[in-house]
Protein backbone atom coordinates (compact mmCIF):
# COMPACT_ATOMS: atom_id res chain seq x y z
CA UNK A 1 0.00 0.00 0.00
CA UNK A 2 1.46 3.75 -1.30
CA UNK A 3 1.98 5.34 1.99
CA UNK A 4 0.98 9.29 2.12
CA UNK A 5 5.00 9.93 2.28
CA UNK A 6 5.12 8.41 -1.06
CA UNK A 7 2.48 9.98 -2.64
CA UNK A 8 3.94 13.22 -1.67
CA UNK A 9 7.17 12.17 -2.94
CA UNK A 10 5.93 10.88 -6.32
CA UNK A 11 3.83 14.55 -6.18
CA UNK A 12 7.89 16.45 -5.78
CA UNK A 13 8.98 14.13 -8.43
CA UNK A 14 6.40 14.87 -10.99
CA UNK A 15 7.11 18.73 -10.66
CA UNK A 16 10.53 18.41 -10.97
CA UNK A 17 9.67 16.32 -13.78
CA UNK A 18 7.38 18.35 -15.94
CA UNK A 19 4.86 16.07 -15.35
CA UNK A 20 1.16 18.34 -15.20
CA UNK A 21 -0.73 15.31 -15.34
CA UNK A 22 0.71 13.14 -12.46
CA UNK A 23 1.07 16.09 -10.36
CA UNK A 24 -2.33 17.54 -10.53
CA UNK A 25 -3.51 14.38 -9.40
CA UNK A 26 -1.34 13.61 -7.11
CA UNK A 27 -1.50 17.08 -5.38
CA UNK A 28 -5.18 17.10 -5.18
CA UNK A 29 -5.31 13.61 -3.76
CA UNK A 30 -3.02 14.59 -1.21
CA UNK A 31 -4.12 18.01 -0.33
CA UNK A 32 -7.37 16.97 0.11
CA UNK A 33 -6.12 14.72 2.88
CA UNK A 34 -4.19 17.50 4.85
CA UNK A 35 -7.07 19.63 4.80
CA UNK A 36 -9.19 17.13 6.31
CA UNK A 37 -6.11 16.93 8.86
CA UNK A 38 -5.67 20.96 9.00
CA UNK A 39 -2.32 20.79 7.61
CA UNK A 40 -2.79 24.21 6.14
CA UNK A 41 0.33 25.45 4.97
CA UNK A 42 1.46 22.54 3.66
CA UNK A 43 -1.33 22.06 1.46
CA UNK A 44 -0.36 26.15 0.41
CA UNK A 45 3.22 25.11 -0.62
CA UNK A 46 1.46 21.64 -2.98
CA UNK A 47 -1.00 23.94 -4.34
CA UNK A 48 1.84 26.69 -5.54
CA UNK A 49 4.22 23.94 -6.54
CA UNK A 50 1.81 22.19 -8.81
CA UNK A 51 0.48 25.21 -10.05
CA UNK A 52 4.10 26.05 -11.54
CA UNK A 53 2.75 23.89 -13.99
CA UNK A 54 -0.39 25.82 -15.56
CA UNK A 55 -4.09 26.50 -14.00
CA UNK A 56 -5.14 24.10 -12.43
CA UNK A 57 -9.13 24.25 -10.98
CA UNK A 58 -8.24 21.59 -8.02
CA UNK A 59 -5.09 23.13 -7.05
CA UNK A 60 -6.61 26.59 -6.97
CA UNK A 61 -9.72 25.38 -5.00
CA UNK A 62 -7.11 23.91 -2.44
CA UNK A 63 -5.06 27.00 -2.31
CA UNK A 64 -8.65 29.36 -1.76
CA UNK A 65 -9.01 26.74 0.81
CA UNK A 66 -5.77 26.92 2.61
CA UNK A 67 -5.46 30.76 2.00
CA UNK A 68 -8.96 31.42 4.09
CA UNK A 69 -7.87 29.65 6.71
CA UNK A 70 -4.12 30.63 7.21
CA UNK A 71 -5.91 34.59 7.17
CA UNK A 72 -5.25 35.83 3.58
CA UNK A 73 -9.19 36.06 2.64
CA UNK A 74 -8.79 37.94 -0.37
CA UNK A 75 -5.91 36.07 -1.80
CA UNK A 76 -8.40 33.27 -1.34
CA UNK A 77 -10.28 34.88 -3.41
CA UNK A 78 -8.83 35.29 -6.05
CA UNK A 79 -7.65 31.59 -5.93
CA UNK A 80 -11.46 30.37 -5.82
CA UNK A 81 -12.78 32.72 -8.69
CA UNK A 82 -10.25 31.70 -10.89
CA UNK A 83 -11.07 27.98 -9.93
CA UNK A 84 -14.86 28.77 -10.77
CA UNK A 85 -13.98 30.58 -13.97
CA UNK A 86 -11.99 27.26 -14.98
CA UNK A 87 -14.86 24.41 -13.66
CA UNK A 88 -17.35 26.68 -15.49
CA UNK A 89 -15.08 25.85 -18.83
CA UNK A 90 -15.23 22.29 -18.23
CA UNK A 91 -18.82 22.33 -17.31
CA UNK A 92 -18.09 20.80 -13.98
CA UNK A 93 -21.40 21.63 -12.00
CA UNK A 94 -21.03 19.63 -9.09
CA UNK A 95 -17.33 21.90 -8.35
CA UNK A 96 -18.89 24.84 -9.97
CA UNK A 97 -21.30 24.54 -6.98
CA UNK A 98 -18.05 24.14 -4.16
CA UNK A 99 -16.45 26.96 -5.55
CA UNK A 100 -19.56 29.26 -5.65
CA UNK A 101 -20.06 27.94 -1.98
CA UNK A 102 -16.30 28.84 -0.81
CA UNK A 103 -16.41 32.29 -2.47
CA UNK A 104 -19.75 32.97 -0.19
CA UNK A 105 -17.67 31.79 2.72
CA UNK A 106 -14.97 34.31 1.84
CA UNK A 107 -17.53 37.10 1.85
CA UNK A 108 -18.59 35.79 5.58
CA UNK A 109 -15.18 35.49 6.81
CA UNK A 110 -14.77 39.68 5.25
CA UNK A 111 -17.67 40.80 7.09
CA UNK A 112 -19.90 40.76 3.94
CA UNK A 113 -23.22 38.91 5.01
CA UNK A 114 -25.34 39.46 1.95
CA UNK A 115 -22.64 39.47 -0.80
CA UNK A 116 -22.33 35.54 1.42
CA UNK A 117 -26.16 34.63 1.13
CA UNK A 118 -25.93 35.34 -2.43
CA UNK A 119 -23.09 32.73 -3.40
CA UNK A 120 -24.82 30.19 -1.36
CA UNK A 121 -28.06 30.71 -2.81
CA UNK A 122 -26.55 30.56 -6.04
CA UNK A 123 -24.31 26.87 -4.86
CA UNK A 124 -27.52 25.29 -2.92
CA UNK A 125 -30.25 24.40 -6.23
CA UNK A 126 -26.63 23.34 -8.00
CA UNK A 127 -25.84 20.87 -5.24
CA UNK A 128 -29.29 19.34 -5.22
CA UNK A 129 -29.35 18.98 -8.97
CA UNK A 130 -26.52 17.39 -9.25
CA UNK A 131 -27.46 15.54 -5.98
CA UNK A 132 -24.37 16.16 -4.33
CA UNK A 133 -26.11 15.71 -0.76
CA UNK A 134 -22.51 16.40 1.45
CA UNK A 135 -22.66 19.61 -0.56
CA UNK A 136 -25.91 20.69 0.06
CA UNK A 137 -25.49 20.11 3.71
CA UNK A 138 -22.67 21.89 4.06
CA UNK A 139 -24.66 25.61 1.80
CA UNK A 140 -27.66 24.85 4.35
CA UNK A 141 -25.21 24.80 7.34
CA UNK A 142 -22.98 28.34 5.89
CA UNK A 143 -26.67 29.89 5.12
CA UNK A 144 -27.34 28.65 8.77
CA UNK A 145 -24.08 30.40 10.15
CA UNK A 146 -24.88 33.55 8.38
CA UNK A 147 -28.55 34.16 9.76
CA UNK A 148 -26.60 33.34 13.29
CA UNK A 149 -24.15 35.85 12.34
CA UNK A 150 -26.89 38.55 11.54
CA UNK A 151 -28.50 37.68 14.89
CA UNK A 152 -31.34 35.38 13.19
CA UNK A 153 -30.99 32.41 16.01
CA UNK A 154 -34.20 30.65 14.55
CA UNK A 155 -33.62 31.37 10.91
CA UNK A 156 -30.00 30.43 11.63
CA UNK A 157 -31.56 26.55 13.69
CA UNK A 158 -34.25 26.05 10.79
CA UNK A 159 -30.92 25.39 8.55
CA UNK A 160 -28.76 24.10 10.49
CA UNK A 161 -31.62 21.34 11.48
CA UNK A 162 -31.98 21.05 7.65
CA UNK A 163 -28.22 20.06 7.53
CA UNK A 164 -27.60 17.54 10.37
CA UNK A 165 -29.58 14.76 9.47
CA UNK A 166 -27.84 15.00 5.74
CA UNK A 167 -25.16 15.03 6.90
CA UNK A 168 -25.30 11.81 9.37
CA UNK A 169 -27.35 10.39 6.33
CA UNK A 170 -24.24 10.59 4.12
CA UNK A 171 -21.72 9.67 6.91
CA UNK A 172 -19.87 13.10 6.57
CA UNK A 173 -18.74 12.93 10.41
CA UNK A 174 -16.65 16.05 10.22
CA UNK A 175 -19.77 18.21 8.58
CA UNK A 176 -21.44 16.41 11.12
CA UNK A 177 -19.30 17.81 13.65
CA UNK A 178 -19.32 21.24 12.29
CA UNK A 179 -23.23 21.36 12.50
CA UNK A 180 -23.47 20.11 16.18
CA UNK A 181 -20.82 23.55 17.17
CA UNK A 182 -22.92 25.67 15.01
CA UNK A 183 -26.60 24.60 16.71
CA UNK A 184 -24.54 25.00 19.75
CA UNK A 185 -23.46 28.89 19.42
CA UNK A 186 -26.55 29.43 18.20
CA UNK A 187 -27.98 28.23 21.72
CA UNK A 188 -25.29 29.89 23.33
CA UNK A 189 -26.51 33.59 21.49
CA UNK A 190 -29.93 32.82 22.60
CA UNK A 191 -28.95 33.07 26.00
CA UNK A 192 -29.09 28.77 26.81
CA UNK A 193 -25.72 27.75 27.94
CA UNK A 194 -26.36 24.51 28.96
CA UNK A 195 -27.81 23.16 25.66
CA UNK A 196 -24.96 25.28 24.02
CA UNK A 197 -22.49 22.77 26.07
CA UNK A 198 -24.29 20.17 25.19
CA UNK A 199 -24.33 20.30 21.54
CA UNK A 200 -20.75 21.67 22.23
CA UNK A 201 -19.68 17.95 23.62
CA UNK A 202 -21.00 16.34 21.23
CA UNK A 203 -19.27 18.03 18.73
CA UNK A 204 -15.34 18.18 20.13
CA UNK A 205 -15.26 14.10 20.29
CA UNK A 206 -15.80 13.84 16.77
CA UNK A 207 -13.37 16.22 15.21
CA UNK A 208 -11.31 14.56 17.29
CA UNK A 209 -12.08 11.52 16.21
CA UNK A 210 -11.66 12.71 12.32
CA UNK A 211 -8.88 14.73 13.00
CA UNK A 212 -9.95 18.04 12.38
CA UNK A 213 -7.30 20.58 14.24
CA UNK A 214 -8.45 23.61 13.09
CA UNK A 215 -12.38 22.30 14.12
CA UNK A 216 -11.23 20.91 17.34
CA UNK A 217 -9.93 24.16 18.09
CA UNK A 218 -13.07 26.13 17.57
CA UNK A 219 -15.02 24.25 19.70
CA UNK A 220 -12.75 24.41 22.52
CA UNK A 221 -12.65 28.00 22.45
CA UNK A 222 -16.61 27.66 22.21
CA UNK A 223 -16.76 25.69 25.53
CA UNK A 224 -14.41 28.16 26.71
CA UNK A 225 -16.58 31.19 26.08
CA UNK A 226 -19.46 29.39 27.62
CA UNK A 227 -17.54 28.72 30.95
CA UNK A 228 -16.49 32.24 31.19
CA UNK A 229 -20.04 33.76 31.00
CA UNK A 230 -20.77 31.03 33.68
CA UNK A 231 -18.26 32.68 35.53
CA UNK A 232 -15.96 29.60 35.70
CA UNK A 233 -13.16 31.54 34.12
CA UNK A 234 -9.65 28.81 35.31
CA UNK A 235 -11.50 26.61 33.40
CA UNK A 236 -12.50 28.89 30.66
CA UNK A 237 -8.99 29.63 30.01
CA UNK A 238 -7.73 25.86 30.43
CA UNK A 239 -9.89 25.68 27.34
CA UNK A 240 -8.62 28.66 25.73
CA UNK A 241 -4.88 28.01 26.32
CA UNK A 242 -5.87 24.30 24.92
CA UNK A 243 -7.44 25.80 21.59
CA UNK A 244 -4.64 28.28 21.15
CA UNK A 245 -1.86 25.77 20.99
CA UNK A 246 -3.77 24.08 18.40
CA UNK A 247 -4.23 26.98 16.04
CA UNK A 248 -0.68 28.23 16.56
CA UNK A 249 0.46 24.81 15.14
CA UNK A 250 -2.29 24.75 12.19
CA UNK A 251 -1.70 28.21 11.62
CA UNK A 252 -5.25 28.89 11.84
CA UNK A 253 -4.06 33.29 12.30
CA UNK A 254 -8.37 34.00 12.15
CA UNK A 255 -8.75 31.49 15.09
CA UNK A 256 -5.69 32.65 16.99
CA UNK A 257 -6.58 36.31 16.97
CA UNK A 258 -10.16 35.16 17.90
CA UNK A 259 -8.72 33.28 21.21
CA UNK A 260 -6.05 35.83 21.78
CA UNK A 261 -9.28 37.74 22.17
CA UNK A 262 -10.86 35.75 24.29
CA UNK A 263 -7.94 35.24 26.67
CA UNK A 264 -7.96 39.08 26.86
CA UNK A 265 -11.86 39.21 27.86
CA UNK A 266 -11.01 36.56 31.06
CA UNK A 267 -7.94 38.69 32.25
CA UNK A 268 -10.38 41.75 32.04
CA UNK A 269 -13.18 39.97 34.13
CA UNK A 270 -10.26 38.71 36.69
CA UNK A 271 -9.14 42.77 36.79
CA UNK A 272 -6.00 42.47 35.50
CA UNK A 273 -6.82 44.92 32.99
CA UNK A 274 -2.61 45.41 31.63
CA UNK A 275 -3.11 41.67 30.81
CA UNK A 276 -6.21 41.97 29.20
CA UNK A 277 -4.83 45.27 26.98
CA UNK A 278 -1.39 42.88 26.57
CA UNK A 279 -3.79 39.85 24.51
CA UNK A 280 -6.42 42.39 23.03
CA UNK A 281 -3.29 44.24 21.33
CA UNK A 282 -1.90 40.90 20.19
CA UNK A 283 -5.33 39.67 18.25
CA UNK A 284 -5.77 43.11 16.86
CA UNK A 285 -3.54 43.66 14.29
CA UNK A 286 -4.18 39.57 13.53
CA UNK A 287 -7.43 40.33 12.91
CA UNK A 288 -6.78 43.51 10.51
CA UNK A 289 -3.91 41.87 8.90
CA UNK A 290 -6.63 38.67 8.04
CA UNK A 291 -9.67 41.05 6.93
CA UNK A 292 -11.59 39.85 9.78
CA UNK A 293 -13.69 43.11 10.07
CA UNK A 294 -16.22 41.57 12.85
CA UNK A 295 -13.39 40.42 15.03
CA UNK A 296 -11.34 43.83 14.61
CA UNK A 297 -14.28 45.53 15.80
CA UNK A 298 -14.78 43.17 18.75
CA UNK A 299 -11.48 43.61 19.96
CA UNK A 300 -11.90 47.70 19.68
CA UNK A 301 -15.11 47.44 21.36
CA UNK A 302 -13.05 45.59 24.16
CA UNK A 303 -10.06 47.78 24.46
CA UNK A 304 -13.12 50.70 24.30
CA UNK A 305 -13.95 48.62 27.80
CA UNK A 306 -10.78 48.56 29.42
CA UNK A 307 -10.25 51.88 29.02
CA UNK A 308 -13.57 52.82 30.41
CA UNK A 309 -12.71 50.94 33.37
CA UNK A 310 -9.44 52.64 33.80
CA UNK A 311 -11.30 55.54 33.83
CA UNK A 312 -10.00 57.30 30.62
CA UNK A 313 -13.64 57.59 29.21
CA UNK A 314 -12.05 59.67 26.36
CA UNK A 315 -10.41 57.32 24.92
CA UNK A 316 -12.80 54.43 25.63
CA UNK A 317 -15.00 56.67 23.35
CA UNK A 318 -12.44 56.63 20.78
CA UNK A 319 -12.18 52.63 20.53
CA UNK A 320 -16.67 52.48 20.62
CA UNK A 321 -16.84 54.84 17.95
CA UNK A 322 -13.99 52.86 15.81
CA UNK A 323 -15.91 49.48 16.58
CA UNK A 324 -19.54 51.19 15.50
CA UNK A 325 -19.52 51.83 12.24
CA UNK A 326 -17.91 48.48 11.48
CA UNK A 327 -20.53 46.85 13.57
CA UNK A 328 -23.24 48.44 11.85
CA UNK A 329 -21.51 48.01 7.91
CA UNK A 330 -21.06 44.49 8.25
CA UNK A 331 -24.34 43.94 9.64
CA UNK A 332 -23.29 42.67 13.51
CA UNK A 333 -26.97 43.47 15.12
CA UNK A 334 -25.67 41.57 18.40
CA UNK A 335 -21.95 43.36 18.04
CA UNK A 336 -23.54 46.91 17.14
CA UNK A 337 -26.30 46.54 20.28
CA UNK A 338 -23.35 45.71 22.67
CA UNK A 339 -21.41 48.69 21.85
CA UNK A 340 -24.13 51.16 21.50
CA UNK A 341 -25.05 49.98 25.38
CA UNK A 342 -21.47 50.68 25.99
CA UNK A 343 -21.40 54.13 24.55
CA UNK A 344 -24.39 54.71 26.74
CA UNK A 345 -22.30 53.62 29.75
CA UNK A 346 -19.71 56.29 29.18
CA UNK A 347 -22.41 59.17 28.99
CA UNK A 348 -23.82 57.88 32.59
CA UNK A 349 -20.12 58.13 33.81
CA UNK A 350 -19.27 61.16 32.16
CA UNK A 351 -22.66 62.67 33.67
CA UNK A 352 -24.92 62.88 30.48
CA UNK A 353 -27.47 60.96 31.49
CA UNK A 354 -30.16 61.70 28.82
CA UNK A 355 -27.07 61.16 26.47
CA UNK A 356 -26.84 57.50 27.85
CA UNK A 357 -30.20 56.56 27.51
CA UNK A 358 -30.21 57.52 24.24
CA UNK A 359 -28.05 55.21 23.42
CA UNK A 360 -29.16 52.66 25.43
CA UNK A 361 -33.08 53.10 23.85
CA UNK A 362 -30.90 52.61 20.39
CA UNK A 363 -29.37 49.03 21.95
CA UNK A 364 -32.78 47.82 23.61
CA UNK A 365 -35.06 47.19 20.32
CA UNK A 366 -31.69 45.53 18.68
CA UNK A 367 -30.95 43.07 21.41
CA UNK A 368 -34.94 42.04 21.49
CA UNK A 369 -34.72 41.69 17.55
CA UNK A 370 -32.16 38.93 17.58
CA UNK A 371 -33.86 37.64 20.50
CA UNK A 372 -30.40 38.41 23.32
CA UNK A 373 -31.94 38.35 26.25
CA UNK A 374 -28.88 38.56 28.16
CA UNK A 375 -28.03 41.32 26.30
CA UNK A 376 -31.48 42.95 27.16
CA UNK A 377 -30.79 42.14 30.48
CA UNK A 378 -27.94 43.98 30.52
CA UNK A 379 -29.32 46.95 29.04
CA UNK A 380 -32.48 47.33 30.88
CA UNK A 381 -30.60 46.86 33.98
CA UNK A 382 -28.51 50.13 32.45
CA UNK A 383 -32.06 51.70 31.64
CA UNK A 384 -33.38 51.18 35.07
CA UNK A 385 -30.57 52.64 36.99
CA UNK A 386 -30.72 56.29 35.06
CA UNK A 387 -34.45 56.09 35.94
CA UNK A 388 -33.32 55.34 39.38
CA UNK A 389 -31.23 58.10 39.29
CA UNK A 390 -33.67 60.82 38.10
CA UNK A 391 -35.71 59.49 41.20
CA UNK A 392 -38.40 57.68 38.42
CA UNK A 393 -38.54 54.52 41.02
CA UNK A 394 -41.95 53.29 39.07
CA UNK A 395 -40.64 53.09 36.03
CA UNK A 396 -37.05 51.63 37.40
CA UNK A 397 -38.93 48.99 39.09
CA UNK A 398 -40.75 48.05 36.09
CA UNK A 399 -37.57 47.67 34.32
CA UNK A 400 -35.66 45.89 36.99
CA UNK A 401 -39.13 43.45 37.01
CA UNK A 402 -38.21 42.90 33.39
CA UNK A 403 -34.53 42.15 34.12
CA UNK A 404 -35.08 39.42 36.76
CA UNK A 405 -37.65 37.41 34.66
CA UNK A 406 -34.98 37.54 31.84
CA UNK A 407 -32.07 36.62 34.25
CA UNK A 408 -34.43 33.76 35.40
CA UNK A 409 -35.16 32.19 32.07
CA UNK A 410 -31.17 32.05 31.17
CA UNK A 411 -29.74 31.21 34.56
CA UNK A 412 -27.70 34.49 34.41
CA UNK A 413 -25.19 34.54 37.76
CA UNK A 414 -26.62 38.08 38.68
CA UNK A 415 -29.96 36.88 38.98
CA UNK A 416 -29.70 37.04 42.81
CA UNK A 417 -27.95 40.74 42.79
CA UNK A 418 -30.79 41.59 40.72
CA UNK A 419 -33.77 40.49 42.82
CA UNK A 420 -31.87 42.13 45.79
CA UNK A 421 -31.65 45.72 43.92
CA UNK A 422 -35.28 44.97 42.54
CA UNK A 423 -36.37 44.89 46.38
CA UNK A 424 -34.25 47.85 47.46
CA UNK A 425 -35.92 50.10 45.15
CA UNK A 426 -39.62 48.46 46.26
CA UNK A 427 -38.10 49.44 49.94
CA UNK A 428 -36.98 53.01 48.71
CA UNK A 429 -40.55 53.12 46.82
CA UNK A 430 -42.57 52.21 50.12
CA UNK A 431 -40.38 54.30 52.32
CA UNK A 432 -40.75 57.64 50.35
CA UNK A 433 -44.58 56.69 49.94
CA UNK A 434 -44.28 57.16 54.03
CA UNK A 435 -42.56 59.94 53.86
CA UNK A 436 -44.71 62.05 52.01
CA UNK A 437 -47.52 60.22 50.48
CA UNK A 438 -48.12 63.12 48.67
CA UNK A 439 -45.27 63.10 46.20
CA UNK A 440 -44.82 59.53 45.22
CA UNK A 441 -45.23 58.65 41.40
CA UNK A 442 -48.49 56.67 42.29
CA UNK A 443 -49.97 59.96 43.82
CA UNK A 444 -48.46 62.50 40.79
CA UNK A 445 -50.23 60.07 38.13
CA UNK A 446 -53.07 59.56 40.31
CA UNK A 447 -53.56 63.44 40.60
CA UNK A 448 -52.93 63.67 36.74
CA UNK A 449 -55.46 61.60 36.02
CA UNK A 450 -58.39 62.99 38.51
CA UNK A 451 -57.50 66.09 37.05
CA UNK A 452 -58.18 65.14 33.23
CA UNK A 453 -61.24 63.19 34.55
CA UNK A 454 -62.61 66.23 35.91
CA UNK A 455 -61.31 68.74 33.66
CA UNK A 456 -63.54 66.08 30.94
CA UNK A 457 -66.75 66.15 33.33
CA UNK A 458 -66.83 70.01 33.43
CA UNK A 459 -66.33 70.35 29.97
CA UNK A 460 -68.78 67.95 29.10
CA UNK A 461 -71.00 70.18 31.07
CA UNK A 462 -70.30 73.01 30.06
CA UNK A 463 -69.16 74.45 33.47
CA UNK A 464 -65.55 76.21 34.03
CA UNK A 465 -63.55 75.00 36.10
Amino acid sequence: MTTLAQWVELHRLAVAGREPEIARDVGDRVARLWLRTSRFADVEALANATLTLGPDADALYNLGWAQTVIGQPRHALKSYEQALHLYREADDRGNEAAALNSIGLVHDVLGDREQALTYYQHALPIRREVGDRAGEATTLNNIGAVYDELGDRQQALTYYQQALPIRREVGDRAGEATTLNNIGHTYHGLGDRQQALTYYQHALPIRREVGDRAGEATTLNNIGNVYDELGDRQQALTYYQQALSIQRDVGDRAGEARTLNNIGLVHDELGDRQQALTYYQQALPIRQQVGDRVGEATTLNNIGAVYDVLGDREQALTYYQQALPIRQQVGDRVGEATTLNNIGLVYKELGDRQQALTYYQQALPIRREVGDRVGEAVTRYNIAMIHRDEGNLDKAIGELELVVELDRQVGHPDFASDTAMLEQLRQDRTARARINPLVSETAEHRVTTWIGKLKAKFNNSGTTA
